[in-house]
Formats: C-alpha cells, structure tokens, sequence
C-alpha cells in the first residue's frame, strides 16, 4: 500500500476510534504511525520538487501572510507596503511569492504575500511551506464568506509539522544502547507510561532516557519525537468587514477585523504584528545626543552583544562596556556589560577599546 492510503486510512480508522483508557496505547501508537508517514510522505514529496527559489530576508523579521483567493491579500499586502520600494515576485509556475516592507515605528518588517494557498501543501506548495518555517509570524486571512479557512489552513499546516502559537514541549529524550525505557516526570501526568511505551515503539526506541517537565498529551509527545516540528506565531484576520452588518460580525478577541480597502484597523493590525513579534525599540547615544530618529529594533530578551553585533562585527571584540538609561537599569547611566537585557525604549552608549 502506497504511503498516501496507509495515511487515509490510519485517519480514518483513528475517526472511528473512540478515546478512553482502553483504547489509548492503540491511538497513541495510530498517531505516531500517522505522523512518521507524513513526514516521509513530506521528504518524498520535496525531493520530487523543482529547485527551491530564494528570497532575500531583509529587515528585523519577517511575516508571511497565507489564506484562500480573493480575501484581500493582495490589498492588504499593498497597504502594508506602499511607502517602500523592496517589493519584488518570485515566480513559482503555479505560485507567486511576493516580498515587501511594512515600516513601523521604527521597525522594518518584511512581509511575505502568498496568493491563494489553503489545501495540499504538496509540490510547488512544499517550497512555500518552507518560507513558511522561515517565517517568524503568520498571518492567516480570509473573509466573512470563507470562515472555514481558518480550520481548513490550521490542519494543513499541523499535517507538515507547523504548530501556531504554541512553544516546545519541555521533553528530554536521549537515546541508549541498553536499559529499556526509563520515563521522569517533574509533574503528574494524564497519560500512562505505558502509552509513552506504546508510541516509542513504532519509532523502534527500545532504549531511551525520557524526563518530562511539564503535563503533555499524546501529540506533544509525537512532536517532541520529530525534528521537523515548527514552532510559529499566528494572527488569524477577516478582511472585508465593512460588508456584513455591525450585528453579525464575529466576536472573538483571537481574531483581528479589518477591511484593507476602507483602512478599517490597519493601524491595530500593524500594532499587534510588532506585539507578537516582540520587538522593542533601542536608542543610541553618542557624544551626548541621542537617535531617536532611527531607533535599533531587537526582540525582546536580547542583550547588549546582540546590539553589538548587529551594528558592526568588530563591535563584540573591541567592547569595553555600556551605560544604559531605561527600565532595564537600577539607575541612570548604569554601566553595563555584554550579558545585559535590554528593555524597550532603553537609551544605550557602547564604549568600545581603542
């Protein structure tokens, strides 16, 4: 049987299965086969692609914006964009990968425009999933009429080992030679080590060390087995919300409503893009004045080394030390080393060794 219909059939069998404690080792083991499939079924698929093109990543991170056709995508893309000329297209036959610049207080976002995607990530779609991976946020849109997109794209990108807004199950898991299967928890889990047993079977893991940190289901553990899992932010946006009555509009605090024609919200859009990116301003200080023209834009948790490192490469070997003023600090002009996090809105002056 071709992978595909052992894949079809495996979901279908785990519809009709209902989950209680007896039949648990049999869906841990179900969907640990399902996973090991798609990830071989995603290889196979890839090596049969054409070559990968490739994009130039610019800016302080970058968001990919996917959903089905004709829900705006492409004017959201434009008024997103329209104030910079780093706009280009990249031809995949099948496919367009459009690239751009959002500048926002300060920050300069590459935005990544993917017409039409929404079913079967196979083929030319593997090679968009990948900008995907590379991606630090996704924004998933769609429109009032086309509601289901939001479920319809979630489970293709879980099928190819993209989970949204969610972080890295804390799972150790080193494998041995001999001693069978040890299992550590730090707390007390739902699932029965047994049922742990079960799915590291179907890996062939005879032999392995395992501490768990936190409670976990059957899929957490799956995914902490694979090394394709990608851990990605999401906004989900309904375009056109200046076509439904105020009455029937959705209510739902996860989801962001604009309208990019009538610039409905495109400010909050923006603004929630830089919250759940996490990227803060820095301002520099030198011979006494400081740029607030032109901010540094980092994550938030990053050092005083990452600022160094990002100005010049000689920055980190030439360092001597750092006065911050901001929230960061105990107090005014503290003197700080490389090690030292930063907050937004820090003023910073790097001293560097002659």
């Amino acid at each position: 049987m071709k992978v595909d219909d052992q894949i079809e059939e495996i979901i279908k069998e785990l519809k009709n299965t209902p989950y209680n404690k007896a039949t648990e080792h049999h869906i841990g083991r179900l969907k640990a086969k399902l996973a090991r499939l798609r990830e071989e079924s995603e290889k196979r698929s890839s090596s049969r692609g054409p070559k990968k093109e490739t994009i130039r990543r610019v800016g302080d991170a970058t968001v990919i914006l996917i959903g089905p056709p004709s829900v705006g995508k492409s004017t959201l893309f434009n008024k997103l964009t329209y104030s910079n000329s780093e706009v280009g297209t990249y031809d995949f036959t099948t496919v367009d990968v459009i690239s751009g610049v959002l500048r926002y207080k300060g920050a300069k976002i590459q935005i990544l425009d993917v017409p039409g995607l929404i079913k079967d990530l196979r083929g030319m779609g593997r090679m968009v999933a990948s900008y995907i991976r590379a991606s630090d946020l996704i924004v998933i849109m769609t429109d009032p009429y086309n509601l289901n997109a939001f479920d319809e794209i979630e489970e293709e990108l879980y099928n190819i080992g993209i989970r949204l807004n969610r972080k890295r199950t804390d799972i150790s898991i080193k494998k041995k030679l001999t001693g069978g299967i040890k299992i550590n928890s730090t707390v007390e889990q739902e699932i029965s080590d047994d049922v742990f047993k079960e799915i590291l079977k179907e890996y062939k893991i005879h032999n392995a060390e395992i501490i768990i940190r936190e409670n976990i289901d059957i899929n957490s553990f799956i995914d902490a087995l694979h090394s394709n899992r990608t851990y990605i932010k999401c906004i989900k946006v309904i375009n056109k919300i200046d076509l439904i009555n105020e009455e029937n509009k959705r209510k739902n605090n996860n989801i962001l409503e604009i309208s990019a024609e009538k610039d409905i919200n495109l400010n909050l859009l923006k603004e929630t893009i830089l919250n759940k990116l996490d990227l803060i301003p820095v301002y520099m200080k030198k011979r006494s004045k400081v740029d607030y023209d032109e901010p540094i834009i980092i994550k938030r948790g990053s050092t005083v080394e990452d600022v160094c490192e990002r100005i010049h490469k000689d920055f980190v070997k030439r360092f001597k030390y750092a006065r911050v003023v901001g929230s960061s600090v105990k107090y005014d002009n503290q003197k700080v080393g490389l090690s030292h996090v930063l907050d937004a809105g820090d003023i910073l002056t790097i001293v560097l060794k002659r």
